[in-house]
């Protein structure tokens, strides 16, 4: 039987419509992001790191939070050094840790949005957090969509999904304490850059990062992002690669993250 969240989202128009004509900001005008002295509702801050409320809530019974990951405008998980890139990750998952042991919220949700198909809005490398409190974030996420085929398994596991949530592509980075989020950041750091030079033969300029807090586990899914298919929008029908061609994608990235790694 399919899950159904039972409380969908709902979006205020009124500040959504707000939010676009703001952030699609010209050229000459400062990224708000890089505008730190005129930053409002900030909530921790770790050197350049800053954790802050949404300026744009655009959901309904929710808090929304951004993670503003750097002071460098064209900076990205997938080419930040790698004491950077552990820096970034263990400040965003004590603020999401936060969140979710405040107990105020039925799920909380971290994620992040790179590339014009990702559906982001600023280039300025960012997470977002959100706690919902009326929704399940997870009431359509099942264990299976975080196994498949193994790549890496040594204080993390790192597979490929064979029951991927959307398809074709989805990896998993997954750790069962927050102890070893420098490790999972170091995996999410070797495949994010994977998949922005080699994969496709470099045709991959977007991605999406979901983080899962799941059955007593903490899951990156990395997913590589290109237009959605017509599969899985109309019927919610996931599509996956063939188990030689994931084969052959998760030799790529096992080699990769054993030499840097």
């Amino acid at each position: 039987m399919i899950k159904h969240s039972e409380n969908p989202l709902v979006f205020n128009t009124a500040i959504g419509t707000k939010k676009r004509n703001e952030t699609v900001v010209p050229k000459e005008v400062i990224c708000p992001f890089c505008d730190v002295e005129n930053l409002t509702g900030i909530l921790k801050t770790s050197d350049h790191k800053i954790w802050l409320k949404n300026k744009f809530p655009t959901l309904k019974n929710s808090m929304m939070t951004v993670i503003i990951e750097s002071d460098e405008h064209l900076g990205d998980i997938s080419t930040y050094g790698v004491e950077e890139n552990r820096e970034v990750f263990s400040f965003a998952f004590e603020c999401w840790d936060e969140m979710i042991q405040s107990g105020k919220y039925q799920s909380v949700l971290m994620f992040k949005n790179f590339g014009p198909r990702s559906g982001g809005t600023l280039r300025h490398p960012h997470l977002q957090v959100v706690g919902l409190e009326e929704t399940d974030g997870y009431a359509q996420i099942a264990k299976e969509n975080f196994e498949g085929v193994e790549i890496k398994k040594n204080g993390l596991t790192v597979t490929l999904s064979t029951r991927p949530i959307m398809g074709f592509v989805e990896f998993n980075v997954i750790i069962s304490e927050l102890e070893n989020v420098e490790k999972l950041a170091d995996n999410v750091h070797g495949i994010t850059s994977y998949l922005m030079t080699d994969y496709m033969n470099g045709r991959c300029d977007s991605y999406n990062l979901f983080f899962h807090h799941f059955d007593d586990k903490y899951i990156c899914k990395i997913v590589p992002r290109f237009i959605t298919s017509p599969y899985f929008i109309g019927y919610k029908i996931p599509q996956v690669n063939g188990i030689e061609a994931l084969e052959e994608i998760a030799d790529e990235i096992r080699n990769r993250l054993d030499k840097k790694y």
